[in-house]
């Protein structure tokens, strides 16, 4: 088996980058050659470039090291820069499947469609964009949008103490009432020490587009964050800033807010219905407010002789590549929309078709 993997399981303390070569076998690239059997027997070769989003990354990671190990001379490198950093990778044909925590936009489309990348967009995976702070915030157990709007929001620039962010959540509650989930001020008084995905991030993305832009357009400000806090497209990272901080406050994705709940504590979120705390079933169900699609991009381009690529995909599709999915802690998509993406790949659909 040879992954070039350069995502790994939160260890905090542990540098940022980590590369695990795993050689159960000594593999030649090769140019993609044809084997019978696609899927087993070791009779393909070959190389393929996962790169994008750091929330997606784990799944295909596993899928890689499943993939390789009955395919050992493919050699997979998987990497995870965040979903824009990756989706302009890939549009510039330097990789073979974009990784993604959000839809590719339209000037992503247009880009690859100038540089005369086709691909099919694959959804493959439920998250649930999990708020979080320190276990030892005993203080905090519930954010309503308008709270997070008040704390992390443009108009909460230069707030240093949870407390500062009192007078904004007064005045957003007189003006918009409980539209956005009931205020939870006052605030502790206590240092408000946010690290949270940054502008790279498909998270950061999606945090904006679901928790905040509706309150940014009625309050007359641009739809994103205020910029000064700890920002890391590495979830990894931002989980050993949130553990290191009894006060802290940030997001990230449910796999790994579930994997490191020794150290880090997922709030409850009221969007307007009453808080509601991220598990399996409220994110597959809908209930809870912050759930969000994950995707995969193969490059219709890069299919052309590179039948290891073909087969990885397939092995994606299949149902031990959708196990993958629970394996890591994100949650499966219901049986019809699993179908759906099967279809896509099948017909080998091109573009966008999450709108």
């Amino acid at each position: 088996m040879n992954v070039n993997r350069k995502w790994r399981r939160s260890m905090l303390g542990i540098s940022m980058v980590l590369v695990l070569v795993l050689a159960a076998c000594q593999s030649d690239p090769g140019d993609g050659s044809e084997a019978p059997d696609g899927n087993g027997g070791g009779g393909l070769s070959g190389s393929i470039f996962v790169s994008g989003s750091s929330t997606v990354e784990p799944i295909s990671l596993a899928n890689a090291e499943k993939f390789s190990g009955e395919n050992p001379d493919v050699q997979i490198s998987v990497e995870g820069p965040g979903t824009s950093d990756g989706f302009a990778i890939f549009c510039d044909s330097g990789s073979d499947v974009s990784d993604a925590s959000r839809s590719i936009k339209q000037e992503e489309v247009d880009t690859c469609a100038e540089n005369g990348v086709e691909f099919v967009e694959l959804e493959v995976a439920i998250d649930g964009l999990s708020v979080i702070t320190s276990v030892n915030n005993a203080e905090v157990e519930c954010l309503s949008f308008l709270d997070l709007y008040a704390l992390l929001g443009p108009e909460s620039q230069g707030f240093a103490s949870w407390s500062d962010a009192n007078d904004l959540a007064a005045e957003l509650e007189e003006e918009l009432g409980a539209a956005y989930g009931a205020s939870n001020a006052p605030y502790p008084d206590a240092p408000l020490d946010v690290t949270a995905p940054g502008e790279e991030s498909g998270t950061f993305d999606s945090f904006i587009e679901i928790a905040l832009e509706s309150i940014a357009d009625e309050r007359g400000q641009e739809a994103t964050t205020r910029p000064d806090y700890q920002a890391s497209p590495d979830d990894n990272v931002i989980v050993e800033g949130i553990g290191g901080s009894d006060t802290s406050l940030g997001w990230v994705g449910y796999a790994f807010a579930s994997e490191n709940s020794d150290v880090i504590k997922a709030l409850a979120v009221d969007g307007g219905d009453g808080c509601v705390t991220p598990t399996d079933e409220t994110i597959s169900d809908g209930s809870y407010p912050i759930a969000r699609s994950l995707w995969i991009y193969p490059s219709l381009t890069a299919l052309e002789g590179n039948t290891a690529l073909e087969a990885f995909v397939d092995f994606y599709m299949s149902d031990e590549g959708f196990a993958s999915v629970s394996e890591v802690g994100y949650v499966d998509l219901p049986d019809e929309r699993i179908e759906a993406t099967r279809a896509a790949w099948d017909e080998r659909r091109p573009g966008k078709f999450s709108d």
